[in-house]
């Protein structure tokens, strides 16, 4: 089973550096929920704004749609600009556990944004989930 969040993420730089992200959400396999009751479905994420040097935290619940256990890994790519994977960075929480048919596990994903980044008006990148 392989989960792709295609997440294109959009930001923008103001002249106060601060940075508006925006990200589509698709699932394969599995699905995405705002809530653990699985009722709001998740089809993108709202940063909001960020400034450099700040982080910010949304957690989403994955439910396994498949008829066996799963292990989820992630990882992103198709950074545009390729420069961005330099200054800002996405990771999760998720610890490896098996996820079992129709079982609701909580993910927290973090978006970080050095306090060094300059020179980036917009970026995108699409993140890759694969369970195995």
């Amino acid at each position: 089973m392989v989960l792709f969040l295609s997440a294109s993420i959009l930001a923008q730089l103001d002249f106060i550096r601060t940075i508006s992200t925006y990200g589509t959400v698709n699932a394969v396999g599995v699905e995405i929920y705002w809530d653990y009751a699985c009722t709001g479905p998740v089809s993108s994420i709202n940063w909001g704004e960020l400034d450099p040097g700040s982080t910010k935290y949304v957690t989403i619940y994955v439910r396994n749609e498949r008829t066996s256990p799963v292990i989820l890994s992630m990882s992103t790519s198709n950074w545009n600009p390729s420069s961005a994977s330099s200054y800002i960075t996405l990771s999760w929480n998720y610890g490896g556990q098996s996820i079992n048919p129709d079982e609701v596990v909580q993910v927290t994903f973090t978006l970080s944004v050095s306090a060094s980044i300059n020179g980036i008006t917009s970026y995108s990148f699409d993140i890759t989930i694969i369970g195995t």
